[in-house]
């Protein structure tokens, strides 16, 4: 039995008889051609040495990806112990060609579906999530290439603008319509003096928004440049109402922005907290509050009549030996217990 290699094609492995094909010269151009029916592969090294034959490729494994049996420059990937040069002018295998063609198709296909989208639209907004259906690469390319092109206008990170034409121009952002965008992934609570007003401690109306969130940031084209940022707000205010949180809101800042009197303002936030189960969800979150904050939600928890065990887990996560400012709300009736410290008389 002559000497063979084995030809690792897609279909199968096919052994071929090295006695059958032309020797492996010097000539360095020299190749061997393994055939099988219509199909022909030509191998060649170009760092043969002198003298070596094809029987020196003996017992070895060949991988051939494509054939190409019309012209007979196959593209194809070969190893073996020795490295085998392709014969060819291609650098790319047939499966990277296809990978190439096929990505490259994907990408059209993206880009024309995301500007008949938008063309269609007319005058609107558009973000990264209004295509959550297509590939985020493609997406973020299409969009750059169409604000380049003047289809679509950047108005920042992920937020793009497609205007109408007027008679004095192409139309602008409505500034009201991209602070009413949703931002995802990060919670958005009201904060300051918004909070204080939405829970009906005060009647003024903020000269500067203020926001909380849990998030490092938010957009400043959505929530606008002026907007007072409160960063890195607990997680778990995502599982409460805006009231819920503008609750915890107005106990950080000691009911600072309160226009009622000591007396009042603590009335007013024991009858919030009786509402609607709103007490028992806020210390489902108390764990995640400022040790200042979970004592006056024990002062406030006490005076509503909550349990003692529940009242005895909250003190038992506070340190017996530090004193807490509660501002106005010393004027609870249980503050003193809850280490509040004293008032002092203006």
């Amino acid at each position: 039995m002559g000497a063979s290699v084995e030809l690792v094609r897609p279909n199968g492995i096919m052994r071929v008889d090295l006695g059958h094909t032309a020797a492996l010269n010097s000539a360095g151009g020299a190749a061997l051609r393994f055939g099988f029916g219509s199909e022909a592969v030509f191998l060649s090294r170009k760092t043969a040495h002198n003298g070596e034959t094809s029987e020196g490729l003996s017992g070895r494994r060949v991988f051939v990806v494509c054939v190409n049996s019309a012209v007979f420059a196959p593209r194809m990937s070969c190893f073996t112990a020795k490295k085998l040069d392709c014969e060819g002018s291609y650098s790319d295998t047939f499966c990277m060609g296809n990978s190439a063609a096929n990505n490259s198709t994907q990408v059209k296909s993206t880009a024309r579906t995301i500007r008949s989208m938008i063309e269609s639209a007319g005058e609107r907004v558009w973000r990264f999530v209004d295509f959550n259906s297509l590939p985020p690469a493609a997406v973020a390319q299409t969009l750059s290439r169409l604000s380049r092109q003047g289809i679509i206008q950047r108005l920042g990170k992920g937020l793009y603008y497609r205007s109408r034409p007027t008679v004095f121009g192409d139309s602008k952002p409505n500034r009201s319509q991209l602070r009413s965008l949703p931002i995802s992934r990060k919670g958005v609570f009201p904060s300051g003096v918004s909070a204080a007003q939405l829970l009906g401690f005060t009647t003024q109306n903020p000269g500067r928004i203020e926001v909380a969130t849990d998030g490092l940031s938010l957009p400043r084209l959505i929530i606008g440049k002026d907007t007072l940022i409160h960063t890195r707000r607990p997680e778990s205010w995502r599982l409460l109402s805006q009231e819920d949180a503008a609750f915890l809101d107005f106990l950080r800042k000691s009911a600072a922005n309160s226009e009622l009197s000591p007396e009042e303002t603590a009335s007013r936030l024991l009858a919030i907290a009786g509402e609607d189960g709103r007490l028992s969800r806020l210390l489902k979150v108390s764990a995640s509050e400022p040790p200042r904050v979970r004592a006056m939600l024990g002062a406030i928890a006490e005076q509503l009549g909550t349990s003692t065990g529940k009242l005895a887990q909250i003190r038992a996560s506070l340190n017996p030996l530090s004193r807490f400012d509660f501002g106005i709300l010393t004027a609870l009736a249980h503050s003193s217990q809850w280490q509040a410290k004293e008032r002092k008389q203006k």
